[in-house]
């Protein structure tokens, strides 16, 4: 294992030398410059990005799962991108899972010791049933936190692709994944606080990911979320947005539709602009794998 002090997370960074003497205008300031680099350093990485949404897609287009394993900084960004999902895309929760050393309740306070364990991670993974038609997908701004080690060697025992996104290069979490995504961040504004721009760039690869994969699921209709659910006033008023974007149609008819759907937006928007049923509207959909673009085009 590569020594911490080594890692380029862990440098000091010579253009924050002074930081604890600057204004909040210049902190703000120099937050945004690293951000700014952060966001280029993804930006060398998205071939691999690429392959990691193909890999996604075809994982769950076969009934698989997404598996998140990480810890600290790296696993609450995963479990709060797992949580999104279901809202966002209407997929079941239990297609887009993350694994959080030291368990849920790690989310909000620490769990002392848990990252650093060679066997908590293949326990939980064992638990929910980890199979081959699975991604398991490791973070871990160091490259080396065992929990994810640990978690991506069991998954690749058992067959399954992985993929691992670290913010080093030559990182250990790299050579256990099929895939490595290594976003090279550099320094930290605040020395060794990867919860900084090394967790921002985590972000950003987590969104493109996931996204990509649901994008690739038909979750969406040119750029709308007609999968959203709406579990609230605020969904339920996107939904009638969306459709009223999508088929140029007046509020009304758009509250109307969405009832006549049970609430589907894709129902409503393709029952609106092929003048059909609900009914008419839902099987077109089914016979499309779901696609709006294809129901339209195919009807």
């Amino acid at each position: 294992m590569r020594n911490l002090s080594s890692l380029s997370t862990e440098q000091r960074n010579p253009r924050t030398k002074n930081l604890d003497r600057m204004s909040p205008l210049q902190i703000a300031q120099a937050m945004n410059e690293e951000d700014k680099r952060a966001a280029e350093a993804v930006g060398e990485t998205l071939p691999q990005v690429a392959e990691a949404i193909s890999l996604a897609t075809a994982c769950l287009q076969r009934g698989g799962r997404l598996v998140y394993v990480g810890a600290g900084t790296s696993g609450r960004l995963a479990m709060l991108d797992a949580a999104e999902c279901p809202p966002t895309f209407g997929i079941s929760p239990s297609k887009v899972v993350c694994i959080l050393a030291g368990g849920p309740q790690a989310f909000l306070r620490a769990v002392e010791g848990a990252e650093d364990s060679t066997t908590l991670c293949r326990e939980e993974l064992e638990r929910i049933g980890l199979c081959q038609d699975d991604l398991v997908i490791g973070l871990a701004a160091s490259g080396r936190t065992p929990f994810v080690v640990h978690g991506l060697r069991y998954a690749h025992s058992l067959g399954c692709r992985t993929v691992a996104i670290a913010c080093v290069d030559d990182s250990q979490i790299g050579s256990e994944a099929d895939l490595a995504i290594e976003v090279l961040t550099g320094p930290e504004v605040l020395t060794g606080s990867t919860r900084l721009k090394a967790g921002t760039a985590q972000k950003m690869v987590l969104n493109m990911i996931s996204t990509g994969a649901m994008v690739g699921l038909h979750k969406t209709f040119q750029n709308l979320m007609v999968d959203v659910q709406q579990t609230n006033e605020k969904l339920k008023d996107r939904a009638r947005r969306i459709v009223v974007e999508a088929t140029g149609c007046t509020d009304e008819r758009a509250r109307q539709a969405l009832a006549e759907a049970s609430g589907s937006a894709k129902v409503a928007i393709v029952a609106i602009l092929l003048g059909i049923s609900s009914e008419r509207a839902t099987q077109v959909l089914d016979k499309a794998c779901g696609s709006v673009s294809a129901a339209l085009a195919g009807e």
